[in-house]
């Protein structure tokens, strides 16, 4: 058996999901036509408080939609260095939008209001108009940090005041929302567009969702067009997504509690530098002494468990819905031997 910690997308459709999966009725999604897809779309929408939604192949997709919307060629986006949307979207900003990025140093992936106020260039011609500010939540490389609701707000208030768009990358949305015992609404009141994952927790096979009034949406199907985002009998996928939204909320606290026990485990080691604090579902550590974070993978794979190097010294592990009680146990044993 493979214990597979390298990300929470590697998740399996359950029976249930595939049984709803089967049953779904379906449509032609880019006629509008899909009843599946406009039932996930309606409910996700309410779900936030928000005027509209829209079903998307994937979360890079949902992200880079947003941005084209909010923004024009020759723009500034601000974000943390370590977002996903900097990181790991393939340069989709400069690609897509012909924007450039003013990537901020904060605190594990989040920002502050002050450090986005002093980000803002001035209106000046010698300077790219500053037009959106993206935050992740919770973020990847800042170990599944959460930000306060408070700073959020904060950060809110200084787009407002600067008439910038405010984007909230929530990948892993859930998670925060879990661990801080917050509600879908409060974000809802807070973002111009919200991005959220279904393929990852949750546990749906493919899926993200944008999030806006009903204006941005429909600029945001265009655009879905354009990039080759509009699917036809997507109905089956949207339907995993609403049985994920349905029922696999609730349960990401054991996937928090089982990344708790996890760090545990390795916080008691001398092999084992700095571990990020866990408030989520993602261990970042650091690996030293006898173990580079490319042996230590290797030597775990060996004992069929996978995991990420994600640096020379750092590994990554991110429990999930396949990860079980039985697997969190055999891999703490593995670590107390070594």
């Amino acid at each position: 058996m493979m214990i597979d910690l390298r990300s929470d997308t590697f998740t399996k459709p359950s029976s249930a999901m595939l049984e709803a999966m089967l049953k779904a009725s379906v449509g032609d999604d880019v006629f509008r036509e899909d009843s599946s897809v406009n039932q996930l779309e309606s409910y996700a929408a309410a779900l936030f408080g928000m005027e509209s939604a829209l079903f998307c192949p994937s979360g890079t997709m949902t992200n880079q939609i947003a941005i084209k919307c909010h923004t024009q060629p020759g723009d500034e986006v601000i974000c943390e260095k370590l977002s996903h949307v900097y990181n790991y979207e393939g340069g989709g900003i400069a690609f897509n939008s012909g924007c450039q990025v003013r990537p901020l140093e904060g605190n594990l992936g989040r920002l502050t209001a002050i450090q986005v106020q002093e980000a803002i260039n001035p209106d000046d011609v010698h300077k790219a108009p500053t037009s959106l500010v993206c935050v992740e939540n919770t973020s990847n490389r800042g170990g599944g940090s959460c930000y306060e609701m408070t700073d959020l707000q904060s950060i809110k208030k200084v787009c407002l005041d600067n008439n910038i768009k405010y984007h909230l990358d929530g990948a892993r949305i859930w998670n925060a929302m879990v661990a801080k015992g917050e509600t879908p609404k409060e974000y809802g009141k807070l973002f111009d567009s919200i991005s959220i994952c279904l393929s990852k927790g949750l546990g749906a096979p493919v899926g993200s969702l944008l999030l806006g009034n009903e204006a941005f949406i429909n600029k945001a199907r265009r655009i879905r067009k354009i990039l080759g985002g509009g699917m036809r009998q997507a109905g089956y996928l949207a339907a995993a997504a609403l049985f994920a939204l349905e029922y696999n909320i609730d349960r990401l606290k054991l996937d928090h509690d089982h990344a708790t026990m996890m760090g545990n485990a390795l916080k008691n080691k001398d092999f084992v530098g700095e571990i990020y604090p866990i408030e989520t579902n993602i261990i970042i550590f650091e690996v030293k002494g006898s173990y580079s974070a490319q042996s230590f993978s290797a030597f775990l794979k060996k004992h069929n468990i996978l995991c990420i190097p994600i640096s020379a010294n750092q590994v990554r592990m991110v429990t999930h819905l396949d990860v079980t009680a039985v697997m969190v146990k055999e891999l703490i044993g593995l670590i107390e031997k070594m």
